[in-house]
């Protein structure tokens, strides 16, 4: 029986898997090599080899209620989307609060984690650790969460562009760059548009001479804000968006969003319009790329060629002479050095995941890989519920249907997202949001039943299906359930809109209501309206005063149903 289970590392992933474990009465020792948790958002001044390393001013492009644990919300008084520092903060609140810090081992690297001679009965696992003083100890668990993250091993494509060497200026990957001081009055070029890229440039944009941001095929630009100012996630990813998607023909809703992005700015126009639809790939989060844009700081450039001694050639043959620095922004191998090599056994040496959580070889499923996986909508929530449906399936509770069915819905689902996404690699690691969720839901039995919300709570109903999904839904019943669940889903916006509450704002002068006018100028028109149709007939005037008040009725009809 499943009772230890050996946790690889403490970021968001390793906290939340910590705390899973121990809701199912298991026992985890968790082994993070840094002397911190967070992750992939401890900012640190210098980057460390073989671990994560992020920018000084990342801040998070999902929204706080879409990107929180599901039973524990952000405080109130954060702002919407928050950077790294107050992310941290919330890490070190939610690992107090639940008390996890007691489960961790701090500066202690995982070597090698391997089966056990007798793996085929027992599903154990043998892990060795190297802790702080150098030495190396051994242990046998149960089972293995591995939440070391891929954002470690920087891919640095120098060897794609010829005369690289010759080059004076300096080339680094994103994963070294912390600020944009060193760029001050210099002619840098970023090459990649993914979201760091997008952040890097405009950053760098603010203080350089000129930043050129290079990219393959370009990328759609969505901003954090909504309407209203609200957060993008917050009306955008919803259940009846979900439906509408699945049942609308794809290019009538690609073509309406699409036409909605290029009112605020022209993708065409600003030279940023990719060959894909909207809705077929992930589109890149950034506020400022079109201001940049607007001004000059910025110029977008077609992909990179080759270096010359001081300056560099781009796909179109345009040069641009006199650059200082290039920044590549081009992803990470996905590497897990210390897994055995067989569950690398993809077409080109990746591991193999059945929905993106299980390795389909092992004989016993003791082993999961949480958050090797791309989707529109935040990261956290979607590994929580890995680590849920994880501890289920190490515990007995949930099963894995066989090796041959798990391959055959692993090469559906690749056949499926081939087609936004051309390139294996990249379509391998393709989740959809709500479907994922809900997916996983099921096999852990915390779903929301909707039509037995309907029938006992109409306006929690009202809530989960045109609201926000927000992770506290699959709080709401089943294993796991949190009393709080309701009340986090009904206070929602209040905690969206208390961080904005930071004066009084006056009211107008109080004078004929809004509502009063509008029906008042929609009378008139009505009136003037039915007036001009009718100054050519001739008819008596109490019939005409009839038809004109006939044609002020059915104005004032249409304008309340439409209005």
């Amino acid at each position: 029986m499943v009772r230890r289970v050996a946790v690889v590392g403490a970021g968001s992933s390793g906290l939340a898997c910590i705390k899973i474990c121990v809701d199912e009465g298991l026992e985890p020792i968790c082994f993070e090599s840094s002397d911190d948790i967070g992750g992939l958002w401890k900012f640190k001044e210098s980057p460390e080899q073989e671990r994560s390393s992020i920018y000084r001013s990342l801040v998070t492009n999902t929204s706080k209620e879409m990107m929180c644990f599901s039973d524990f919300p952000m405080p109130p008084d954060y702002p919407n989307y928050l950077h790294n520092t107050q992310l941290m903060q919330y890490f070190r609140l939610y690992a107090e609060h639940f008390g996890l810090h007691r489960y961790i081992n701090f500066q202690t690297t995982v070597r090698s984690v391997t089966q056990r001679p007798d793996f085929s009965l027992s599903g154990q696992w043998d892990v060795v650790t190297v802790n702080r003083n150098g030495e190396e100890e051994k242990h046998v668990f149960d089972a293995v969460l591995v939440c070391s993250g891929h954002y470690i091993h920087p891919a640095l494509p120098l060897s794609d562009f010829p005369g690289h060497e010759m080059f004076s200026g300096r080339c680094f990957h994103s994963w070294e760059y912390k600020d944009a001081d060193a760029c001050r009055g210099k002619r840098v070029v970023v090459v990649g548009i993914g979201n760091s890229g997008g952040d890097i440039a405009v950053e760098i944009s603010r203080s350089a001479k000129k930043t050129f941001l290079s990219t393959r095929e370009g990328a759609w630009v969505i901003g954090r804000m909504s309407d209203n100012g609200l957060p993008l996630d917050m009306t955008a990813i919803n259940r009846l968006n979900n439906v509408l998607m699945s049942l609308l023909p794809q290019s009538l809703t690609n073509w309406s969003a699409e036409r909605a992005v290029n009112q605020k700015y022209d993708h065409k126009l600003y030279c940023l319009r990719p060959r894909h639809r909207l809705l077929d790939k992930r589109p890149l989060i950034n506020d400022d790329i079109p201001g940049q844009i607007l001004h000059g700081a910025l110029v977008l450039k077609p992909n990179l060629k080759s270096f010359k001694d001081s300056g560099v050639v781009f796909e179109d043959g345009t040069v641009e002479e006199d650059i200082d620095a290039v920044v590549f922004c081009t992803g990470y191998h996905v590497n897990f050095p210390f897994l055995p090599p067989a569950l690398s056994d993809g077409p080109q040496g990746e591991l193999t995941l059945y929905k993106r959580l299980f390795p389909p070889s092992l004989l016993q499923p003791t082993l999961a890989v949480m958050g090797l996986f791309q989707t529109k909508g935040p990261i956290m929530p979607i590994v929580e519920m890995q680590a849920r449906w994880a501890a289920k399936v190490f515990t007995g509770l949930s099963r894995l249907p066989s090796k041959e069915e798990m391959l055959e819905v692993m090469k559906s689902d690749m056949k499926r997202k081939m087609k936004s996404y051309p390139c294996p690699r990249q379509a391998v690691l393709q989740v959809d949001y709500i479907p994922y969720l809900d997916f996983m839901a099921d096999k852990v039995g915390v779903r929301p039943n909707f039509l037995t919300l309907l029938l006992r709570d109409p306006v929690l109903w009202w809530k989960v299906i045109f609201g926000p999904c927000t992770p506290y839904q699959y709080r709401l019943t089943g294993p796991g359930q949190w009393a709080g669940a309701r009340q986090a889903i009904l206070t929602q916006w209040e905690r969206v809109t208390q961080p904005f509450r930071t004066r009084v704002v006056p009211e107008p002068d109080s004078g004929p209501s809004f509502l009063f006018s509008r029906w008042l100028l929609m009378l008139g028109g009505a009136v003037v309206t039915a007036v001009l149709m009718s100054k050519n007939e001739t008819f008596p005037v109490p019939q005409g005063a009839a038809r004109i008040l006939d044609r002020c009725k059915i104005f004032w009809r249409d304008s309340w149903f439409t209005g």
